[in-house]
């Protein structure tokens, strides 16, 4: 058990849980192996103490412990029901309970037999697919867990952001470590673009071995556990090919951000030399490679973007993008590199969009692109992300798509240098870092 003193707040996550607290429905908390779902659970746990609720009350399960391998949904349901309370109001904490075969017949029956409110995590989205929600339906909550926003990096790293005066008179962040040493923002955010934001990082220190180390256990968890493991338990033997599976996933992390279709991974992979026609006797299907990336995208590893027509206001089939839950991941991957930073950038964006309860799609606009078009149920904002604004030529670049939109909604450039303008025709020019940072409601 975690000492609960070392337990770093995850809030945005954690107030959704409470506001859901004894409601009717199952919270489902789902996300990549490793990103903080088991410690939220814990989180949770406390707050339920230190509102007044006691021990007999609370039921917790691991399914990654040894104490529960190979149980039976029987058995699991026989474990839970010896240790309810009949008197009492329940609460019932289950950590990766995709491991129990049939564990949605066990929630369900929970649901009905007991005075109980039930929290879950999950590894693969596949636990909550149209056949498993069924059990479900209507019934379950689903909490998005991410790996660390920048803004949590500087808080599980110990770093404090103040302003001080800079000789021009205006205010500059910078960031400050428990022993009070003095470093720039821009030096603490290419640590996070180098290690990315998997909170045990944070236990291990900012050492490029170890957090290498950590790096790997967690993709080879998801490769073996997550997906492969997985298919075996399905009987569907889809994903029988650990070594296919890998160039799938190095080619999507090396083009995250870039146009893709399904046929173009399995050509790329031939004309590389990735994939040897002659062993494999062609290259594999568009089917197969579907497949592979479903289950890198069930597995929380990739996520996908569609394509929105803006003039035409519809979405388009063609050429997704993919984007890695963490640019960690990436660079243990693909090792350390600065050639393609902009989307790197980009890739940080999406997910702090997605954290901040925007959908996010591609825009196309005539024969251009706008990065992202976040929409939610009170605003709708086009953001372009570039590393600079400072040359002529980038700036026309990244305003000329925006520029072409008609309406009135929010269009801003997100770079890491501004220039010296705030704003160009309307379009914001805004810091990345410092919109990373920004106080937000959520």
């Amino acid at each position: 058990m975690i000492d609960t003193h070392e337990l770093k707040k995850r809030d945005l996550y954690l107030n959704k849980m409470i506001a859901f607290q004894d409601t009717e429905p199952v919270k489902v908390v789902t996300g990549i192996r490793r990103c903080g779902k088991s410690s939220l659970l814990k989180l949770m746990v406390v707050h339920l103490k230190e509102s007044g609720i006691v021990d007999d009350q609370i039921v917790e399960m691991n399914f990654e412990s040894y104490a529960f391998k190979n149980m039976s949904s029987d058995a699991f349901y026989g474990y839970v029901k010896e240790r309810v309370v009949s008197t009492k109001r329940m609460y019932l904490f289950f950590d990766e309970v995709q491991r129990v075969p049939g564990w949605e017949d066990a929630i369900n029956s929970f649901r009905v037999d007991f005075n109980c409110d039930i929290y879950v995590t999950g590894s693969n989205a596949y636990m909550l697919s149209s056949e498993y929600a069924t059990y479900l339906s209507g019934r379950y909550v689903e909490i998005k867990m991410l790996p660390l926003s920048f803004k949590e990096f500087l808080y599980f790293h110990d770093f404090e952001i103040r302003e001080t005066r800079s000789a021009l008179g205006g205010n500059r962040k910078q960031a400050f470590d428990k022993n009070g040493e003095l470093y720039e923002i821009k030096d603490v955010f290419d640590a996070y673009m180098r290690f990315g934001g998997m909170p045990g990082i944070a236990d291990i220190g900012l050492d490029q071995e170890k957090a290498l180390v950590l790096l790997e256990g967690i993709y080879s968890t998801v490769i073996m556990r997550d997906i492969l493991e997985r298919e075996n338990r399905r009987g569907q033997k889809r994903i029988t090919d650990p070594v296919l599976l890998r160039k799938i996933v190095m080619f999507l992390a090396d083009n995250i951000g870039s146009n893709i279709s399904i046929s173009s991974i399995g050509n790329t992979l031939v004309n590389e030399g990735l994939l040897e026609d002659g062993k494999r006797k062609g290259k594999p299907s568009a089917h197969t490679v579907q497949a592979y990336v479903n289950a890198l995208l069930e597995a929380y590893f990739f996520y996908d973007i569609k394509r929105f027509d803006i003039k035409g206001k519809e979405y388009l089939r063609t050429l997704g993008k993919y984007y890695i839950v963490d640019i960690g991941l990436r660079n243990y991957l693909l090792g350390f590199r600065n050639r393609d930073s902009g989307h790197a950038l980009e890739n940080v964006v999406f997910f702090e969009l997605l954290r901040r309860g925007y959908d996010v799609s591609v825009g196309k606009v005539d024969n251009s692109e706008v990065d992202f078009i976040a929409t939610n149920s009170e605003e709708k904002i086009y953001i372009q992300v570039t590393e600079s604004m400072t040359s002529d030529e980038v700036r026309s670049r990244e305003l000329a798509p925006l520029q072409k939109i008609n309406d009135n909604y929010e269009k801003i450039v997100l770079s890491m240098n501004t220039g010296m303008d705030s704003s160009y025709d309307g379009i914001k020019s805004i810091n990345l870092i410092d919109w990373l940072i920004a106080v937000t409601t959520g």
